[in-house]
């Protein structure tokens, strides 16, 4: 499983994420409210998600994921156990409830659980954004009823800058998401991929879909 873990305990972030790891699943952290907004845009099988945070609140996050349509399963992570608390934890849309100190094995199970439901509850696969569309299902992309033929990493790419329309995304955030800061490489390389979709997606086209933010990163345009 792709699982995002928002916690800013480090202890804790760490622990979990070695343990999930060591089961062979992905895991992506996010130390803060609005970092954890962020990632949470982008696919994922399960989100744990600390009640806890600095700057947006676990359940301020909760509630704008599901605002923005973002229907991943949510394990909500806190050390308040009162029925109160965890209805309250319910209704901004989590759909587990796991209460500090808990075991590393029921924590395991909570999330195969939920992966389980995840056919059910399937974000759109489909893409759009003015005559540009992309299918995460058939790995197709169309603009303008034409077929754009793109590799791997400029898919994901796209796929990022069009989950985040509207938005301007830095440099580092698109390195970090699209290659993992694991890999030996740096933003030029950012840069130079842009420039690869650019020829596909722009050039010779009288809308550009995707914007340089100077000094920043990129943002793709939300309209025709």
């Amino acid at each position: 499983m792709r699982i995002l873990l928002v916690e800013d305990d480090e202890r804790i972030s760490s622990f979990i994420k070695r343990g999930l790891e060591a089961e062979g699943h992905v895991v992506d952290l996010a130390q803060n409210g609005e970092e954890g907004l962020d990632k949470g845009t982008i696919p994922n099988d399960v989100i744990i998600l600390d009640c806890l945070l600095p700057g947006k609140n676990g359940d301020e996050v909760c509630r704008a994921l599901r605002r923005e349509g973002i229907q991943t399963p949510i394990l909500m992570l806190t050390a308040k156990d009162a029925l109160q608390d965890k209805i309250h934890g319910f209704d901004c849309g989590a759909d587990d409830y796991l209460t500090k100190p808990f075991e590393f094995e029921e924590l395991l199970v909570r999330l195969k659980a939920l992966s389980r439901r995840q056919p059910l509850i399937k974000a759109s696969a489909q893409l759009q954004v003015a005559d540009l569309t992309l299918d995460r299902d058939s790995q197709e992309v169309h603009r303008g009823g034409t077929r754009l033929t793109l590799t791997r990493k400029e898919f994901l790419l796209l796929e990022y800058l069009m989950t985040h329309a509207g938005k301007a995304v830095s440099r580092t955030s698109i390195l970090e998401q699209v290659w993992g800061y694991h890999q030996d490489i740096d933003t030029n390389s950012v840069d130079v991929y842009i420039g690869f979709l650019r020829k596909k997606i722009d050039v010779g086209r009288e809308t550009k879909l995707i914007n340089t933010v100077r000094d920043f990163g990129y943002k793709m345009t939300k309209t025709s």
